[in-house]
């Protein structure tokens, strides 16, 4: 019987430190876009997404979003709209973090990568001076 019960807590356990380890990539992630709240607008909170945009309206007439993150039941993605509207952007993206492209404006993580972090603070500076080119930000 306690091989059993052993068993079945065992996913639970990596269960735990799967969410454990989501919640510092989604820290991490939230703390490269947290430098830009003073000039563009947080949508309204939730503890598994954290959404910024522009405060202005865009060509549309509405905001423009800029960046989000979102915890999945999978990955923790980093959705990016600078990179989409931005050829010169996508030019700069490392292969490494190519491999973790899914679509044409989101990075999936499953686990921090400080290095791949550093590059997409790079690229999320880049991609906000392109927004304040363009008189969204």
């Amino acid at each position: 019987m306690t091989v059993a019960k052993t068993k079945r807590n065992a996913p639970a356990r990596r269960k735990d430190k799967k969410a454990g380890d989501f919640a510092a990539v989604f820290a991490g992630l939230k703390k490269i876009l947290e430098p830009y709240e003073e000039r563009l607008s947080v949508l309204p909170y939730r503890p598994e997404f954290y959404c910024l945009q522009t405060r202005g309206a865009g060509p549309n007439g509405k905001p423009v979003w800029f960046a989000a993150v979102r915890m999945g039941k999978n990955y923790v993605s980093y959705h990016f709209m600078p990179i989409y509207m931005n050829p010169g952007l996508q030019k700069r993206i490392s292969p490494e973090l190519k491999k973790r492209m899914q679509g044409k404006a989101c990075f999936n993580f499953n686990a921090v990568d400080s290095q791949l972090f550093r590059e997409l603070e790079d690229l999320t500076a880049a991609g906000f001076e392109g927004y304040r080119a363009k008189k969204f930000a």
